[in-house]
Formats: structure tokens, C-alpha cells, sequence
């Protein structure tokens, strides 16, 4: 049998207040809490590898951070966030190498169901989040559950993106469709 934690993690129907997650997020707001309030570089690094799953090289992100758990965050190398981002990590959230995040982005695996009586239930779902290598997220982008972006993909600043896109994609608008395809040099 599966625990709440699992079943979040895998993207089921899970119960939120489970002791096991109530522990993780209490934690994860500790780390954060820290990490914001901290103005020493290599510091930062060292309570990042304690909030996050997987911390690549050379990684920063500015204050202030948001997060469910963080352990569900895998961020690769060369990132870099910009101030006031978001990342609700109840299901995967893997970045790739050489990422930019402009001003608040935010990233939400977390979704609940449409139906109102399943909705009030309390229990909760959601799905990962992909993002390819060389990825730039403009400011204030909302990237939702289930979403996988390509590498090079650089998306609008504002942009509401509901649906995944391939590799070389400019995005933009809300929803988020394809404005241009970026050609190879």
C-alpha cells in the first residue's frame, strides 16, 4: 500500500494533511525562510542542496523563493531565478541546464479535481513539470501541471502555459500558443 506521499508524488489522489507532509512542508518553510533571509552566496548554496532534490553548478535564485516541499524540485546546471518565484512541488519539477527564470515565474504541479464534490473531499493531485535545457522563462509566466517544455524554448513574459511545446519554440499569451520557431545558427 501506497503512502500519501507516494501517491502525491506519483500524481494520484492523495490526503494533504497526512503527518508525513505536514512535516515536509513545515520543513520546507524553515529552509525557505533561511534561504531568504540569508545574503551569503555559498550559504545559499548549502541550504538549497538542503531544501531541493537535485542542485546542479552554478545555481542561483534570488529571494524570494516559494515552495511546497522542495525535495520534488530537480533544477541542473546554470540556473538562474530571478526575485519572487514560485515552484508548488507536489508532483516532479525537473529543469534542465542553462535556465533563466525572469521575476516571478511560477511553476504549479499542484492542481485539485474539477468536480465540486470530489473537489471538497479534500483530497488533492497533481502532475510534473519538464523543462529542457536552455529554457528562458520571461517574467511573471504561470507554467501549469502536466506541462513539458523543449529545450531553447523561450516563453513571453506573462505567458499562461497549459500545454506542452517542442524544442526551438517561442511562446507567448494566455493561453500560450506558438509565435515563432527559433532556426539553428
Amino acid at each position: 500500500m501506497k503512502t500519501e506521499k507516494e501517491k502525491m508524488i506519483a500524481g494520484e489522489f492523495y490526503n494533504p494533511g497526512d503527518a508525513e507532509l505536514r512535516i515536509g512542508r513545515r520543513n520546507a518553510r524553515k529552509l525557505v525562510k533561511e534561504y531568504n533571509q540569508n545574503d551569503h552566496r555559498e550559504k545559499g548554496k548549502l541550504i538549497l542542496e538542503k531544501l531541493l532534490g537535485k542542485v546542479g553548478e552554478n545555481v542561483f535564485i534570488e529571494p524570494n523563493i516559494r515552495v511546497d516541499y522542495g525535495y520534488n524540485i530537480e533544477v541542473g546546471d546554470n540556473f538562474y531565478a530571478n526575485f519572487d518565484c514560485t515552484f508548488l512541488d507536489i508532483c516532479p519539477i525537473k529543469i534542465g541546464n542553462n535556465v533563466m527564470f525572469a521575476p516571478g515565474v511560477q511553476l504549479y504541479s499542484a492542481t485539485h479535481p474539477l468536480d465540486p464534490t470530489e473537489r471538497n473531499n479534500g483530497l488533492e493531485l497533481g502532475k510534473p513539470i519538464t523543462i529542457g535545457d536552455n529554457v528562458w522563462v520571461g517574467g511573471s509566466a504561470i507554467i501549469v501541471p502536466g506541462v513539458t517544455l523543449g529545450d531553447n524554448v523561450v516563453v513571453g513574459a506573462g505567458a499562461v502555459v497549459t500545454k506542452s511545446f517542442p524544442k526551438d519554440a517561442v511562446i507567448a499569451g494566455n493561453p500560450a500558443k506558438i509565435i515563432k520557431i527559433i532556426e539553428p545558427k
